[in-house]
């Protein structure tokens, strides 16, 4: 077999099926299916993990991190992870997941000591920044945005994956890499029964795998490439790594699951072909914070703290405000809402400009005190998972000199593109699966961790609860007997997904993903309407009986390619119809619906569900404190585990 003129380097073969059983079977290799995996074999059992990539350094996680903002628990923090937690819940107008980031306010730590024991590195061992504001001398960790409360800890992030990969095949895990996981599989074939398993492809053989097993957790990634795609430079897709396309998502509603939140998306900010790559131009937020900004004349623009007064000490940049318990800052902090938790910050670039400052602005790093420079620069850049290689690595082979040189930044905080408001993506906590406090959906035996989710965070989130849906799936398939396989469903399945082998047609996965993007973008971009909205699922719809039909590949890495786009597509109809669903604008969740322009009414304060039912589209409502007491309901369902 061949592409083009390149003959495939690999044995292919489309005839041949394995079948595996496990009693916990792990979907999606990255930081929340590491951590799961290794939880569930803990207590014991036979744990597989099945992951597209490579393991090692697979997932958003795969190439690093540069901090831990779920450290509550740690010994130099002054808040606790109840008050981490309501911060995070209130912060987003109460539309945040209380289970899921209960467990990583009071797990996250955990987590992050079980990653420093498998080879992590997680302090200044070497006392490269003895004697700065931001570190412990006692412990050696070093701390992040927030000096004074020591809850983010700046970490040297590259390290954890291998780490992690390592421990799993430790722990006994049997890691199927280069196996991309297709449908789920549910007794008797059923939508929304028990699971039973899964189907999966290898991606280099194109062999057809059955995964048969007690649990399933789904670790896979949030969906991205549903607005922004480069089809002429497919490594630049969105913030996540290109290959975390939502396939659980996808999976998971074919299989009944319920979602919520699908309806959230934000503009775009990092994706295309008039995208940087991520924190490339300078900026003061998140890795970059709290860098000094000059305007084009030199002049440095004013911080202020949360009450708009004007900052004078650097070291006040770190600290909260009179009369602030503390603030967050990191990843959501451009879509805070409420403001007793909003950190400093440089004054809104439409206020500069009013003042006189002049564009473009720069991130001054020569300014810094030197432990600062160093700790954004040679760390900070270094660790986060987009940077190391294309920033750090490249512009000082190119001779740049943090203490010499400044960067530019477009001027609006770290957004390095400018982006139309139909160019959206999901991101700032979007949607995902509902969950209880086991992580489980509503299929039984499904659990849920990291960016499968609703309101998915980081590393923390993704490591603390897949190692706590790992310990409860665990638990699950001890007791419970294993669903029968549906052989009609399992044969649909193998026909579905190898219908694109050899076709006689031109259309490719580009083409289709394109498509999908303009759709998404002129049916269901910053304004929806039910017109909008219905136009946009019958385009999809059609997309999906004439152009979807005509995919062809030529290998089974093609293959793998086409089936992301296919669940693109899925996931494209699963975020228009969750748009339907909420008949009410929301300012939390950055929904404007032209027909029902009121924002937040009273009747709409809540999480809007939707599921596929045996007879359509099932839509429901949970209130927005569905989860109840945090720490009463985490203990009860946490004795023994």
């Amino acid at each position: 077999m061949s592409a083009g003129k390149i003959k495939w380097p690999y044995p292919v073969e489309w005839d041949k099926t394995e079948t595996v059983e496990a009693d916990v079977l792990v979907l999606g290799g990255g930081a929340a299916g590491c951590f799961a995996a290794i939880g569930a074999a803990q207590k014991g059992g036979k744990v597989v993990l099945v992951e597209k990539g490579a393991t090692i350094a697979s997932g958003a996680a795969g190439s690093g991190c540069d901090h831990w903002e779920s450290a509550a628990a740690n010994p130099c923090s002054r808040i606790s992870p109840e008050e981490l937690t309501e911060t995070m819940i209130r912060t987003f107008g109460g539309y945040n997941n209380g289970i899921s980031h209960y467990i990583e306010c009071r797990e996250g730590y955990d987590r992050l000591l079980d990653i420093e024991k498998m080879g992590g590195k997680v302090r200044d061992t070497d006392d490269e920044f003895k004697g700065a504001d931001f570190r412990d001398e006692k412990t050696k960790l070093l701390f992040a945005y927030d000096y004074f409360n020591r809850f983010t800890i700046r970490v040297w992030g590259t390290t954890f994956k291998p780490a992690l990969a390592r421990q799993c095949r430790r722990s006994g895990v049997r890691i199927f890499d280069r196996v991309m996981a297709t449908g789920l599989l549910t007794e008797r074939g059923e939508r929304g029964a028990k699971v039973a398993g899964a189907t999966a492809i290898h991606a280099r053989t194109g062999k057809f795998i059955i995964f048969k097993a007690k649990a399933v957790i789904l670790c896979t990634s949030r969906p991205t490439r549903l607005w922004l795609f480069s089809p002429e430079q497919p490594g630049i897709s969105e913030f996540r790594p290109f290959p975390c396309s939502g396939d659980g998502h996808a999976m998971a509603w074919l299989a009944g699951a319920e979602f919520t939140m699908m309806e959230k998306s934000v503009k775009g900010e990092w994706s295309g072909l008039r995208s940087f790559p991520p924190y490339s131009t300078g900026n003061n937020h998140n890795t970059w914070y709290a860098a000094n900004m000059v305007d084009a004349r030199g002049r440095q623009l004013p911080w202020v703290d949360r009450d708009g007064r004007t900052i004078e000490k650097f070291s006040d940049r770190f600290r909260p405000s009179a009369g602030q318990r503390l603030y967050l800052k990191g990843g959501g902090e451009p879509y805070l809402n409420v403001y007793d938790v909003i950190g400093p910050d440089t004054l809104p670039v439409d206020e500069l400009l009013k003042r006189g400052y002049e564009l473009p602005f720069y991130a001054d790093l020569t300014s810094l005190p030197e432990a600062e420079r160093k700790i954004i620069w040679g760390m900070m850049v270094g660790q986060e998972g987009k940077t190391k290689i294309p920033i750090l690595r490249a512009y000082t082979d190119a001779g740049f000199d943090p203490a010499k040189d400044l960067i530019q930044s477009y001027g609006d905080g770290w957004k390095s593109g400018a982006f139309l408001p139909q160019e959206r993506q999901l991101f700032g906590l979007p949607g995902g699966l509902v969950n209880n406090w086991n992580l489980m959906t509503n299929v039984e035996g499904l659990f849920a961790a990291g960016d499968t989710l609703f309101a998915s965070n980081c590393f923390g989130h993704a490591a603390a609860t897949g190692h706590y849906a790992g310990r409860h799936a665990a638990a699950f398939a001890k007791k419970a007997e294993a669903a029968g396989l549906d052989e009609n469903q399992i044969a649909e399945e193998r026909q579905r997904v190898y219908a694109p082998i050899g076709r006689k047609s031109s259309v490719d996965w580009r083409q289709l993903n394109t498509a999908v993007t303009r759709i998404m973008q002129n049916y269901c971009g910053a304004f929806k309407s039910e017109e909008l909205l219905t136009t946009g699922l019958n385009m999809l719809k059609d997309l999906r009986q004439r152009e979807a039909m005509q995919l062809s590949v030529h290998n089974p890495h093609e293959l793998m390619r086409a089936i992301e786009v296919l669940n693109i597509m899925t996931n494209a109809e699963l975020v228009m119809e969750a748009g339907r669903a909420r008949k009410a604008s929301s300012r939390e969740l950055d929904f404007v619906r032209l027909d029902f322009p009121q924002t937040d009414p009273p009747e709409w304060k809540k999480f809007v569900t939707i599921k596929q039912g045996a007879s359509g589209i099932e839509t429901g409502s949970r209130s927005l404190d569905y989860y109840g007491l945090l720490t009463n309901n985490y203990e009860k369902h946490n004795k023994g585990l």
